[in-house]
């Protein structure tokens, strides 16, 4: 038995694979595997981001890029008044990875969100906005990110649980949407690692269904199989 096949045996006995995922498997390269299965274990879904109206490209790619270099599986979607179609160029393939849930509204995400045990934070210029470095990461945390000149909707802020901030001790107030997403995201992540240890990162259920899907859309070729036995 070669490596590839080695490795599939081990995460068939731990139930991260099935047997009709051997076709996709075989198709991949063995460094390829290694790749993903490393970026598998380090994922996460304690820790959502949402976007809505966010309406430049550019912006909602380079947010999309953060939520992968950081191990955020999940992203929310509402889209303004440009439709959601995040610039490649900026993504680099990082898109393809991720679970991306488009919703109608921002109230209908954020009650989604809230019934799958999350808190949800909005993110808001408030003197009453708590500091990010105190947000409670101890339960499951969904930070929603506005439009990049209006921020979020008061539709938004009402359906959140609490408001955050992200300090600041220059002239400037505010940052680009897509750096204030990525700051937000590169502490919460760090902080609830050290907080949860293993139980901030995904299940042996949830790395099945992701893998599941990863290795049917990881490589062009990969992609035509699936096609094929999708239509029969």
């Amino acid at each position: 038995m070669d490596e590839k096949a080695l490795l599939f045996q081990r995460l068939y006995d731990a139930g991260i694979v099935q047997e009709d995922d051997w076709p996709y498997w075989e198709l991949l390269t063995l460094r390829r595997l290694q790749r993903m299965l490393a970026v598998l274990e380090q994922r996460t879904v304690h820790i959502v981001v949402g976007m809505e109206a966010v309406d430049d490209g550019h912006n909602q790619a380079a947010i999309l890029r953060s939520a992968d270099a950081f191990g955020v599986q999940e992203i929310a979607v509402i889209t303004g008044r440009a439709p959601f179609s995040p610039s490649e160029r900026v993504t680099q393939g990082a898109h393809k990875w991720l679970t991306i849930q488009k919703y109608p509204d921002v109230g209908t995400a954020m009650e989604h969100l809230r019934e799958r045990g999350y808190r949800i934070w909005a993110s808001r210029l408030s003197s009453d906005a708590i500091p990010l470095e105190e947000v409670d990461l101890s339960v499951p945390a969904a930070f929603f990110f506005g439009n990049e000149h209006a921020g979020l909707s008061e539709e938004a802020l009402t359906h959140a649980d609490a408001s955050f901030v992200i300090p600041m001790v220059g002239f400037a107030q505010s940052l680009n949407v897509s750096v204030a997403a990525a700051v937000t995201l590169y502490h919460t992540t760090r902080r609830a690692r050290q907080t949860l240890g293993d139980a901030y990162f995904l299940s042996p259920e949830q790395k099945r269904a992701l893998m599941r899907r990863w290795l049917r859309i990881a490589t062009p070729a990969v992609r035509r199989v699936a096609a094929l036995e999708e239509h029969g």
